[in-house]
C-alpha cells in the first residue's frame, strides 16, 4: 500500500499545537487592508483562531493525521 500523502494546500493554511489542537488564520485579513477596513476589525481578525469542530475531523484527515 502507498504512504498516505499531505494536502499540500492544507498544510500551508493550518498548523497542529503541540496538544493537538488544530490553528488557522482568520478569513477577510488579506485582501483590501489600506482604506477598506477599520483598525479594530483588523485587530480582531489577526491572529489565529481554533478550527470549528465541524471542520476538525475533515482538516485532520487532509493533514495525515
Amino acid at each position: 500500500m502507498p504512504k498516505q500523502k499531505t494536502r499540500r494546500s492544507a498544510a500551508k493554511r493550518f498548523k497542529v499545537t503541540g496538544t493537538g489542537k488544530l490553528r488557522r488564520l482568520q478569513a477577510w485579513r488579506a485582501h483590501l487592508v489600506a482604506g477598506k477596513k477599520s483598525s479594530s476589525r483588523l485587530r480582531r481578525l489577526a491572529g489565529e483562531t481554533e478550527v470549528s469542530p465541524a471542520d476538525r475531523k475533515r482538516v485532520k484527515r487532509m493533514l495525515g493525521r
